[in-house]
């Protein structure tokens, strides 16, 4: 044990020393926010500075009034479509919107034209447009009055989610708060796992190329060689990751509280409070702090915050030592990085296969039977899981998952062990799969 402790010692030194970690860890936290944030800026100042395009419209059927809004300035043209065309062709205006002469009581033929791919925001701002139009004259056309048509467009619902409790306990929801805290940590734990299980590979293929190994196993077992150097590599990703979350933390708070001092919309919300009396004070900041706000920081209280990042660091650790081992036996096996490769992409796909299933199914439905058993099959959980955990997850579906990790990490240490007790003293060796299979049921 003491052997294993001093190369976990060595493994996190080296690495926590070099001045590429130290850059790393400083620089991604201030990179991500700044980048965050200059995004949100340019949208919002590209969104400022757009003016409105002109859209030609030939409207066979004179039924469609369609009025200018904030991107587009409604030009009406008349004449034959081939006609509009070519004098559309001639300018440098949005597009031409022909609508034939039937389209009120089958708006299928409207068709608009544009010199090039356009964004699906323009186009579906003109789909809306037309669609209100349709839904008017169909109202109109079963005598609905403007009154009535009004009143059920301006219906809006408030929808509360409240989960109930076997015992009858409530407990407020956002799905679409959740969503999003499950798709950020199941991408984090892809990321992370993926990115240290490399370094374990390019650090045993470096060691044994440069024939350090030879030098080191004289000292100690190879399966002591492989554990220490795992752990060593974790620990510094551990660190580097709590780091990260603190840094990030705070920096993002830092910037885009002086982004937000900054918006030319703040500047004058804070010109007009600064002219109003303090009744009218007191009335807009109690409208601000409305019941929207009230339920989103209730949903946003019910989050169990301690319990995911417990949840989230097991798994971080658990995926990271399974497939950790994993790469070691790669990296014990070949001589290089491109002899590494042919080996490298059967290990991550089942976890393309976690990363993938978070889209397609854990975040769509996270209580259903393929989101459950991704979140229990080792190779699949770390991802699975911790895209599930917001969502309520069932105590004994967690702790099966997290034994069936543990699991797999004991077995895929016990098979990368065999194999790279071999594997490390090999060199100038054809491998093959037929050879892996061969040095793991060496004995000795």
């Amino acid at each position: 044990m003491n052997k294993i402790w001093l190369i976990i010692q060595r493994e996190f030194l080296t690495r926590v020393q070099k001045k590429s970690f130290l850059i790393a860890t400083i620089l991604v936290p201030l990179i991500i926010p700044a980048i965050m944030g200059g995004a949100v800026y340019l949208m919002i100042k590209e969104a400022e500075s757009a003016k409105p395009e002109n859209l030609l419209v030939l409207d066979e059927s004179g039924a469609f009034k369609l009025e200018n809004s904030k991107r587009f300035i409604i030009v009406p043209v008349s004449g034959p479509i081939e006609q509009a065309k070519k004098a559309y062709s001639e300018t440098n205006d949005f597009g031409l919107l022909y609508i034939p002469a039937t389209s009120v009581n089958d708006p299928k033929g409207i068709t608009i034209y544009t010199k090039e791919s356009q964004s699906i925001e323009k186009i579906g701002s003109i789909e809306s447009m037309i669609n209100n139009i349709v839904k008017d004259a169909k109202m109109e056309r079963y005598n609905v009055d403007k009154e009535t048509l009004k009143d059920i467009r301006n219906t809006d619902i408030d929808f509360k989610q409240i989960n109930l409790s076997e015992t009858g306990e409530e407990k407020s929801s956002n799905t679409f708060l959740l969503y999003g805290l499950s798709m950020g940590l199941g991408i984090m734990i892809y990321i992370f796992v993926l990115v240290y299980g490399i370094q374990i590979m390019t650090g045993v293929i470096d060691e044994k190329t440069s024939k350090v190994v030879e030098v080191i196993v004289s000292s100690v077992k190879p399966f002591q060689l492989m554990l220490g150097k795992i752990l060593g590599i974790a620990s510094v990703g551990l660190l580097q990751f709590t780091i990260w979350i603190v840094l990030m933390g705070v920096v993002s708070s830092v910037v885009l509280g002086s982004f937000g001092l900054k918006m030319p919309q703040q500047q004058a919300m804070e010109q007009v409070t600064a002219q109003m009396d303090d009744e009218a004070k007191e009335e807009m900041e109690s409208q601000a702090k409305g019941p929207a706000v009230a339920e989103f920081m209730d949903n946003l209280n019910q989050i169990p915050f301690t319990k995911i990042a417990i949840v989230f660091l097991f798994y971080f650790l658990g995926g990271y030592l399974l497939y950790g081992a994993l790469f070691a036996a790669v990296g014990s096996a070949v001589d290089s990085q491109q002899e590494a490769q042919q080996f490298q992409f059967p290990v991550t796909i089942p976890l393309l296969i976690g990363y993938l299933g978070l889209f397609m199914f854990v975040v769509r439905d996270p209580h259903g039977p393929v989101s459950f058993w991704l979140s229990i099959i080792p190779f699949t959980s770390p991802v699975a899981m911790v895209g599930r955990i917001a969502f309520d997850v069932p105590g004994w579906q967690l702790a099966l998952s997290m034994i069936l990790l543990v699991g797999g990490f004991l077995l895929t240490t016990w098979i990368a062990g065999r194999i790279y007790r071999v594997g490390i003293l090999m060199t100038g060796t054809k491998v093959s799969y037929k050879v892996l299979a061969k040095w793991f049921m060496m004995k000795g």
